[in-house]
């Protein structure tokens, strides 16, 4: 398993983690079975978005002796209300789900939680000028919650929050579908195939911004939706015309900036060992650019996907790096000091291309990469 930073929070956490959906299976035993098999693979971080209390009991009983060996997401405004999920604002009642949350997983903190399901932002605003994001302050204050984070379909509401420097952590959905559907405040548009008629070019501009600006400001992303509840692994219903692999949706997700670990939906232990399988697949198996390029309703065009199909480089300068900088310091009106640090401490810079043209010629999007880096060696100056 490999670990990446969770934006600034100091967390390590595996680039796999683990969703909270397999949990509730055979009468809550999959809470068990699930955490057993992620601490035998090296997972150490799961979402747990369900306010259930079954599932959040049994989720206690199976971290009992090994607690310290994963970090909890959990979710405020997630409450349980005659015996159904839904989401809350209500004080009363998001205080009395955080502590029985508590209460159930036997802990005496959680890790990161999320401000549960902001998709507005007159949503976010409410939140951030009311008593929840301020009860959220006040529980990270008292220590029993280390980091304050944000789930969101929304990327005018989630970038708001980013922006604010309120959030630490982002729960997004990500994935080569929903990525270039435009912000709407109803999540079922990412999925509506009436939105999918038309054929969709490029990523939408406000994700990349989100995307961006949380690498600028260090939020790290954690994300939901990998595989599009599952529609993107059947030909039949992904939205794109043409399934996809696991290995390709969670290398999709893992290659955006800012992202540390996408929480794969597991309902079986079997199911979640095929996303798992990612950590040992091939270059040729994580591959997605190719299938991309032959998408019959969604295609991209001069958009750098970072999927480094054109690599190898005879000077040796990792192209979807250089790349990945440049759009940050594009982003920007001035040049941020982290991007300017990290693009120096890349071994090759984009001022060594000698436009030999091999880059643009493997490249499936046809990407003017020879421009990019004449670009990124004036902006840098190197």
């Amino acid at each position: 398993m490999k670990y990446r930073e969770l934006g600034n929070t100091g967390l390590r956490i595996s680039e796999i983690g683990l969703g909270c959906e397999g949990f509730g299976e055979k009468e809550c035993q999959g809470a068990s079975l699930l955490l057993e098999e992620a601490e035998r693979q090296g997972v150490n971080y799961f979402d747990l978005y369900t306010p259930d209390p079954q599932v959040r009991a049994a989720v206690g009983e199976a971290l009992k002796g090994r607690r310290e060996k994963f970090y909890i997401q959990s979710h405020l405004c997630s409450v349980w209300k005659d015996g159904q999920y839904k989401r809350s604002r209500k004080m009363e009642e998001v205080r009395a789900g955080w502590e029985e949350s508590l209460r159930l997983l036997q802990t005496d903190y959680l890790d990161v939680g999320m401000i549960h399901y902001v998709d507005s932002l007159k949503d976010w605003q409410e939140v951030a000028e009311g008593p929840v994001l301020a009860y959220a302050r006040e529980l990270k204050e008292r220590g029993v919650l280390r980091h304050i984070g944000l789930s969101s379909h929304n990327p005018q509401a989630a970038l708001a929050a980013v922006q604010s420097g309120a959030i630490e952590v982002l729960m997004f959905s990500v994935n080569p579908c929903y990525d270039l559907q435009p912000a709407s405040e109803d999540v079922e548009a990412l999925w509506d195939e009436k939105n999918y008629q038309r054929q969709l070019v490029n990523m939408d501009p406000e994700r990349q911004e989100l995307y961006e600006a949380c690498q600028r400001l260090g939020v790290g992303i954690t994300v939901m939706k990998a595989f599009g509840g599952g529609d993107l692994l059947d030909e039949k219903l992904s939205p794109a015309g043409k399934a996809l692999t696991v290995p390709q949706c969670i290398h999709y997700a893992l290659t955006r900036p800012a992202v540390a670990s996408v929480l794969a939906g597991a309902h079986s232990v079997e199911e979640l060992r095929a996303s798992l399988a990612y950590e040992t697949a091939t270059e040729e198996e994580r591959d997605y650019a190719l299938a991309f390029a032959s998408f019959p309703k969604i295609r991209w065009e001069g958009h750098c996907m970072y999927c480094s199909h054109c690599a190898p480089c005879p000077q040796k300068i990792d192209v979807a790096s250089v790349t990945k900088f440049l759009n940050l310091a594009k982003a920007q009106k001035e040049m941020p000091e982290t991007v300017r640090e990290h693009y120096a401490l890349l071994p090759h810079h984009a001022g060594e291309c000698i436009r030999c043209g091999a880059c643009e010629a493997r490249c499936p999007f046809q990407v003017p990469i020879m421009e990019n880096m004449r670009q990124a060696a004036e902006r840098f100056g190197m």
